[in-house]
């Protein structure tokens, strides 16, 4: 993208009553964000949705003089813009009608051919949900996946930490301009983050994180990723609202259940209770309702030779292997495990490469 593309799309963004929906509408009717400047007031007052005010709006010099100061920040820091008809726009934004047109991007995010999840949750993240959270991350880590989450208080930053502990690569999605932290606390991981990974915004540098912002970013986090997580959750929270946006935007949702009464659960309970959310009791129900390959990430897929299994781990082989292909819950009532420990010790053995899935939620020992 030129520098006058780019000082056009800032200009276009920064018209009152303009936001991403009708910018996109503009410029696909008119051809590009310079053109709708030089459009006639006659053909744009044709395309649905444009009043006469907006039309007035398009006139206003400022947006020029605002565009101008940001375009000069962009380059002076050299901010990474994506534009959201451009290759390196990320790719499941792309079909999300309210997405940015514009994102900007500091660090070394590289979102092509990932699977990519978003973590979200409470504030104010229990002993319980940090428990699930390491457990989480720590068993999807062979996969290589992004972690995206709102570098926020809470679980988000938990889940940052987690990613960037195995090496993960995670992204930030900010609710202000590239040009300032919030919460400062979290300034210290800043550096770490942008080494494998990085921040996202479509604030623009003139921007505080404002309340209503955090709804904004939230949709990114939601659009962005395959499938939103949620870690904990009170009764109202943030994390419910991206959960509802990625419903919308029809991404699959998870949630962490808890006990009724625990404040910090009733969120997720009653996500997985109006049916708004997978139930998440390990990583491998993530991995079987995406229907994710995980094999394909195995080298090699056949069993390897002397792998190291724990004692519950061998007793789960043998028993496979004596009695062939069987349901979880049958290996789970046969073994003598809870099914919520099973489900994640088999998703283990699958990653050490000694079992197999196969349709159905059957098992079989390679």
């Amino acid at each position: 993208m030129t520098d006058q593309e780019l000082f056009h799309l800032l200009a276009l963004r920064q018209v009152e009553g303009i936001g991403d929906i009708m910018a996109k509408k503009l410029i696909n009717h008119c051809g590009s964000a310079e053109a709708v400047f030089k459009t006639k007031t006659s053909q744009i007052a044709t395309i649905d949705g444009i009043g006469s005010i907006l039309m007035r709006n398009l006139k206003n010099k400022l947006v020029f003089e605002n565009a101008e100061q940001e375009l000069q920040f962009i380059k002076s820091n050299e901010i990474n813009v994506a534009y959201f008809d451009d290759q390196n726009y990320p790719d499941r934004l792309k079909h999300c009608i309210d997405g940015p047109v514009l994102l900007f991007t500091s660090g070394n995010i590289d979102l092509k051919n990932k699977k990519i999840i978003s973590i979200v949750g409470t504030r104010q993240i229990t002993s319980y949900g940090m428990e699930f959270c390491r457990k989480l991350i720590e068993d999807i880590a062979p996969l290589d996946l992004v972690i995206v989450s709102g570098f926020a208080y809470g679980v988000d930053i938990f889940a940052h930490q987690m990613a960037m502990e195995h090496d993960l690569q995670t992204v930030g999605v900010l609710a202000h301009g590239l040009n300032q932290i919030y919460p400062k606390t979290h300034k210290k991981y800043v550096a770490k983050v942008e080494q494998n990974g990085g921040f996202m915004t479509e604030f623009w540098s003139s921007s505080n994180p404002d309340k209503e912002n955090f709804v904004r970013r939230n949709r990114i986090v939601a659009g962005i990723s395959e499938a939103t997580i949620v870690i904990e959750s009170a009764e109202r929270g943030g994390s419910l609202i991206t959960a509802n946006i990625a419903n919308d935007y029809n991404r699959d949702v998870f949630a962490v259940p808890g006990r009724t009464s625990d404040k910090y659960s009733q969120g997720c309970n009653n996500l997985i209770k109006t049916q708004k959310a997978n139930l998440l009791t390990s990583a491998a129900d993530l991995v079987y309702i995406l229907n994710w390959d995980i094999e394909s990430k195995i080298k090699p897929v056949q069993k390897q030779l002397f792998v190291s299994l724990e004692i519950e781990e061998q007793k789960v082989y043998d028993y496979l292997l004596k009695n062939g292909k069987e349901l979880m819950d049958i290996i789970a009532l046969r073994c003598d495990f809870p099914i919520y420990k099973i489900s994640g010790m088999l998703l283990n053995m699958e990653l050490k490469g000694v079992i197999r899935p196969l349709p159905g939620k059957l098992f079989e020992a390679i």
